[in-house]
């Protein structure tokens, strides 16, 4: 016969009150009364759980069998495990719980761990650390996941994705579920600036249901501790090439008595900010380099004589704005390599072959060598430009042309020396030096 199952329920509680909730099947072991009246509920999603993996590591022969044996179990960890974060849900955990309609919860144990910091973010990570099972589900405390959907992440699991995300879209939104710049504006614009950027191809960055694999989850080794826990468990996945699907669930109405903890304005902006942050190319070399060609193309182009674009002349006036646009680009794109640089040291990002080789071959001394070679050109003609209009009394200056673009060549290259020496700062750490 099969032994009683034991399930281990994790309750981690940020010293602020923020908890995660996890839950897990584990071996048939002796139970523990002392945590049983954590939340009597929610050992039943846990028991729902284990109707739906294999049981396998449970499953045992009663010693009160006549000539039974023990059998030795075929594995000493959970398939299993369900993290949910709450914060003052103790109305709303009990419903969550009651989705998966099992009432059998007394006989199982819980475990209680602590979550350092508090967040979202901080929750979840500190969930999936304590968890023991080869795939974690996370869920939200408020009512609005359906927990006994779980099998439609855990089928994906089985068919060898790494990471699975629910689309509240593909599935249905109840009525009141979703306030309507959630469902319109927020979670398709950020959606798909994720899919543009990263290639994720999901349609619903923000949902909170969601399961990955314990590998992956040590791989990526999340760091933030806020909502954009959501973003960032996406797009390191994404950059990682882990193998992802999207399944449809079911959005209920909350049953919370409160105002939620989420802000959509100041959470919506910390989602858009650190997918913005993790895209450097995007928010920093792409428009930093059209600025660079901009501005020196026009330096270029009047550095002959002035020109006509249809009726409208343009002479020094429009190099002086190309001198500009293009000391901006170089700004902006050695503020992108800072990102890039110390995102890679800080394993924010994930998978930066092409930076990991730049990093390799790219040396201090190479950017001290173009900076110094740049600044002392510009300098030199320059100082033979000044040199000429003081022989002649400074007088009428001709060549303003020359003075601009030498004086771009300046610029320019003391730009390129201090952000080489800062980059090479930025690179000690972990064996990233630029100039080893």
């Amino acid at each position: 016969m099969l032994t009683p199952h034991r399930f281990a329920a994790l309750l981690g509680v940020c010293p602020s009150g923020l908890p995660f909730f996890g839950l897990e099947r584990a071996l048939p072991q002796r139970m523990s009364r002392p945590v049983l009246a954590i939340c009597t509920g929610m050992y039943a999603v846990i028991h729902f759980l284990g109707r739906i993996v294999d049981t396998v590591a449970d499953i045992s022969t009663s010693s009160e069998e006549p000539g039974a044996s023990p059998a030795t179990p075929a594995r000493t960890f959970p398939e299993v495990s369900v993290v949910i974060p709450c914060l003052n849900e103790e109305r709303t955990l009990g419903a969550c719980i009651d989705r998966a309609l099992v009432d059998v919860a007394e006989r199982h144990g819980a475990r209680v761990v602590h979550a350092p910091v508090k967040g979202y973010g901080s929750a979840l990570r500190k969930g999936i650390e304590e968890a023991h099972g080869d795939f974690i589900v996370l869920g939200d405390a408020d009512g609005s996941h359906d927990f006994s959907e779980t099998p439609r992440f855990v089928a994906k699991w089985r068919e060898g994705y790494e990471f699975v995300v629910g689309n509240r879209f593909r599935g249905e939104i109840k009525d009141r579920a979703m306030p309507w710049h959630h469902k319109y504006l927020g979670t398709p614009f950020l959606s798909a600036l994720l899919h543009l950027f990263f290639g994720a191809g999901v349609g619903d960055i923000n949902c909170g249901m969601r399961g990955m694999t314990r590998e992956l989850c040590q791989r990526l080794d999340f760091r933030t501790t806020g909502m954009e826990f959501s973003s960032e468990s996406l797009i390191k996945a994404a950059k990682s090439g882990a193998r992802m699907a999207e399944v449809p669930i079911t959005m209920w109405p909350d049953l919370r008595d409160r105002p939620p903890h989420l802000r959509p304005f100041r959470d919506g902006w910390r989602h858009l900010r650190f997918i913005l942050l993790s895209a450097p190319n995007w928010l920093f070399l792409v428009p930093g380099g059209l600025l660079v060609t901009l501005g020196i193309g026009l330096i270029l182009w009047l550095l002959p004589g002035p020109r006509f674009a249809g009726k409208v002349g343009l002479d020094v006036h429009t190099m002086a704005l190309g001198m500009m646009l293009a000391l901006l680009g170089v700004h902006i794109i050695s503020i992108g390599l800072f990102v890039k640089v110390f995102s890679y040291t800080e394993k924010l990002s994930r998978n930066q072959v092409s930076l990991a080789r730049l990093l390799k071959h790219v040396r201090l001394e190479h950017g001290l060598l173009l900076g110094g070679t740049l600044a002392l050109a510009g300098f030199v003609g320059d100082a033979v430009v000044f040199w000429q209009w003081a022989a002649g009394g400074f007088g009428h200056l001709e060549p303003v042309r020359t003075v601009f673009f030498c004086s771009l060549s300046f610029f320019l290259g003391i730009e390129i020396l201090f952000s080489s020496v800062f980059l090479s700062m930025l690179g000690i750490h972990r064996g990233t030096y630029i100039g080893e």
